[in-house]
């Protein structure tokens, strides 16, 4: 079993290009944290890992000047591998300058750029997970999705040392909620097994219109998933309710039509003026618990 197999432990430090605003980034993965499968603890941020030899647990500190990274792996071949989906996670690889520099150049997005300079976009390590993960939490709150999230791990996810593989494969007739939803799933899970690519590397048109095809999938599903599981920095949400206040607060327009037009001169940044904007409300995804 995993969970008795012996984990090989390397500690390295994340390097990036300051400035990096730590805020969001690791707000957003501790609020959304699944039980079983992530944890926030005495300051480090820790979650499972799917690896192409085996599996391991990342533990991820931020600090100043770095990130610091602990990983633990069934198979050591897998280092190069996690470290890169500790990067991709955290958008390390990011140039906040170019970020930054063109947000700011819009005279009402400046002064959120200018207090939190160096925002970063919370992606994930696995994409077919954070897809699941996005339709259990379709329609319900954080603490909803999170739930429904962590029983499904408790039934169906793999021990890994004290946490758990998100499940990729599950039968949706076990999930308690409507059953519109669980057809939804069914065809997510279905598209997953026929090859649909949701990592990193994938053709991000070909994964947006195989998802838009899906029973359930509308545009904010679909730009959430290219936004986190395809790392498409240009990525937008102007149906979300969160961005839609805050740009009405802000004097931007707030109709969805009217905000793509005007976030025209944000490209191709728009994932990152999501965060900015996101940043507005008072939500726990956007600071890190004290």
């Amino acid at each position: 079993m995993l969970a008795f197999m012996r984990l090989d432990k390397f500690s390295e430090r994340l390097p990036f290009q300051a400035p990096l605003c730590p805020d969001n980034l690791f707000g957003h993965l501790i609020a959304t944290a699944v039980p079983g499968v992530e944890e926030w603890r005495d300051g480090v941020y820790r979650r499972t890992l799917r690896l192409p030899n085996g599996c391991g647990i990342a533990a991820l500190q931020p600090f100043p000047d770095h990130i610091a990274c602990t990983v633990e792996l069934s198979d050591p071949r897998d280092l190069a591998s996690a470290l890169d989906l500790c990067r991709f996670l955290l958008d390390l690889d990011t140039d906040p300058s170019s970020v930054d520099d063109a947000l700011s150049a819009d005279p009402l997005l400046a002064p959120l750029v200018s207090t939190a300079p160096g925002r970063r976009v919370p992606r994930t390590v696995d994409g077919a997970e954070f897809a699941i993960r996005a339709v259990l939490g379709q329609q319900v709150s954080t603490k909803a999705a999170r739930t429904h999230a962590a029983r499904l791990v408790a039934r169906h996810g793999t021990p890994v040392g004290d946490l758990h593989l998100f499940p990729l494969d599950f039968d949706p007739a076990d999930l308690a909620m409507p059953e519109s939803r669980r057809r939804t799933m069914s065809a997510l899970l279905g598209a997953l097994r026929s090859g649909l690519d949701l990592s990193p590397h994938a053709d991000r048109a070909v994964a947006r219109e195989w998802l838009a095809s899906l029973p359930g999938f509308g545009p904010w599903t679909v730009e959430s998933i290219a936004m986190r599981s395809l790392g498409d920095p240009d990525a937008f949400l102007p149906t979300d309710l969160g961005i839609r206040l805050a740009a009405k607060a802000l004097g931007l327009p707030s109709t969805p039509a009217a905000l793509v037009r005007r976030a025209e001169a944000w490209r191709p940044w728009r994932a990152y003026a999501v965060q900015h904007l996101w940043a507005t409300g008072d939500h726990e995804v956007n600071r890190i618990p004290a």
